[in-house]
């Protein structure tokens, strides 16, 4: 067997609080393998180009949503079309969302890499459990969500805070309902709708107007156990997406389906489960997320279903 390599994201927030994180998971790591710092994209495509070259079996990340959607797409690039080694997200961020949708047990690194190393010991006998998920490929990058309009302003929202945590991320939601109820200046920041429309591969098209949000994942949650995207696996290599119109406050009516994964009453959103989507902004200005971390464009948008990923959940 090739071994782990991990790919530990310095910058992190978490990371920056504890600086001696690589090495502890380097000690522990032994001669199973080897952990790797990227400081920048180039630094991550030569890493993947070693651990290519060692035919690793198993990729583990060291971060939250954001590390984790950097590293695919570096890994990614690099392989080009060959297949990747398994997946294995350590945690290690401050959000954490697609490892809680597809049941990556929880815990710190240290401890997710202690019971990596001992299932991966016995994996010629037990081979290590996994679940397959298709990423999105989004403009240059990939990624298990995406969303422009009022997901991108959220995000916004939850940034401002100096420590963004899961709390603060509950509160920024709370604070925006209480502002959508009563009109204030948090909601018409944080909700300022996305102009535009969206084509299709099949030649059909959403409308020009205003959307509350366009959002789309191949994952059912998008954070604080919220699953809008219960239809991720309707159909094979496609993803949910959703074109949601209506009003904040209607949107936040809604907000107990969304939690139960049910869809949206009637008149509040277009639904669809696409292969490939184009989205335009009336202006050409977008700003959109990917996995937790803002990305702006001028021009159209491109979102399509990428390669799928086998992501450890031992």
């Amino acid at each position: 067997m090739a071994g782990i390599g991990i790919v530990l994201n310095p910058k992190s927030r978490r990371n920056l609080r504890d600086p001696g994180g690589a090495r502890r998971l380097a000690t522990q790591l032994g001669d199973q393998g080897v952990v790797r710092e990227a400081r920048s994209i180039d630094e991550l495509h030569r890493i993947a180009e070693d651990f290519k070259r060692l035919d690793i079996d198993v990729l583990g990340i060291s971060g939250g949503d954001g590390t984790n959607h950097v590293t695919l797409t570096g890994f990614i690039d690099v392989y080009q079309g060959h297949t990747l080694p398994a997946v294995a997200f350590l945690r290690g961020g401050t959000m954490n969302t697609v490892a809680n949708s597809v049941g990556v047990r929880r815990g710190r690194p240290e401890g997710l890499l202690r019971r990596l190393l001992e299932d991966y010991a016995e994996s010629a006998a037990q081979p290590l459990t996994n679940v397959e998920r298709h990423v999105m490929r989004i403009g240059d990058h990939y990624g298990f969500l995406f969303g422009a309009g009022v997901v991108a302003g959220y995000l916004a929202e939850y940034y401002r805070d100096e420590d963004p945590n899961p709390l603060v991320a509950a509160k920024t939601l709370f604070r925006g309902i209480g502002s959508a109820i009563v009109q204030g200046e948090m909601i018409k920041r944080m909700a300022a709708p996305f102009r535009g429309s969206v084509s299709f591969d099949d030649g059909t098209e959403w409308e020009e107007r205003d959307y509350f949000t366009i959002a789309g994942g191949t994952i059912d949650q998008i954070g604080l156990n919220f699953r809008p995207f219960h239809r991720w696996d309707e159909k094979p290599e496609t993803f949910h997406l959703l074109g949601i119109h209506t009003s904040p406050l209607g949107f936040c009516m809604q907000l107990p389906r969304i939690l139960r994964a049910k869809p949206m009453a009637a008149g509040h959103a277009f639904e669809a489960t696409p292969k490939s989507i184009t989205l335009r902004a009336r202006g050409g200005h977008m700003r959109y997320m990917i996995d937790g971390d803002l990305h702006e464009t001028t021009g159209e948008l491109h979102v399509s279903v990428g390669p799928k990923v086998r992501i450890i959940t031992n």
